[in-house]
């Protein structure tokens, strides 16, 4: 894993709400810890792959990022309690287009209907389009192209026509 991986994966941990990862490949072994409340969500994790006193430094890194975009999230949410949150059906990547060099399925303003793709979400090397099931116009585009995304975690801010 190069350091730029590394980094991503660091925001997607935080994101997710799980209290820790393991990764242990070939030469390479990594733990990253938050300070958040546990999600199991496989309990077969074994833990002597746990303990990695080599990257103790790595969890320190999360921290400071982790709490600066909360400080954004927060306050955003009270301005849109008149909108409708458009959330992600699964876990995976976000892609505002089918491909880099086609345009984005929708922007900011742009007025969407029941059925309308929104977004591709890639699971598992599937695409899976995701239709909207509301009506009105994109008001703001909640996550970055090319991210990992949550289940349940809010995409689009969409206000009723």
């Amino acid at each position: 894993m190069d350091i730029k991986q590394i980094q991503e994966l660091i925001k997607f941990v935080s994101r997710s709400g799980v209290n820790e990862v393991a990764i242990e490949q070939e030469n390479f072994k990594i733990t990253i810890k938050t300070n958040q409340n546990p999600v199991y969500v496989n309990a077969a994790i074994p833990t002597p792959v746990v303990a990695q006193p080599a990257v103790a430094p790595a969890p320190a890194a999360p921290v400071p990022q982790a709490a600066a975009p909360a400080t954004p999230q927060a306050p955003a949410a009270e301005d849109t309690s008149k909108y409708i949150t458009v959330k992600s059906p699964m876990i995976g990547t976000f892609y505002r287009s089918s491909s880099p060099e086609k345009p984005a399925f929708v922007n900011v303003g742009d007025e969407i209907g029941t059925g309308k793709v929104l977004c591709i979400i890639e699971a598992m090397k599937l695409f899976n389009e995701i239709e909207s099931e509301v009506s009105g116009r994109i008001v703001k585009i909640l996550v970055d192209n090319a991210s990992p995304v949550e289940y349940d975690q809010p995409l689009f801010l969409v206000e009723p026509i």
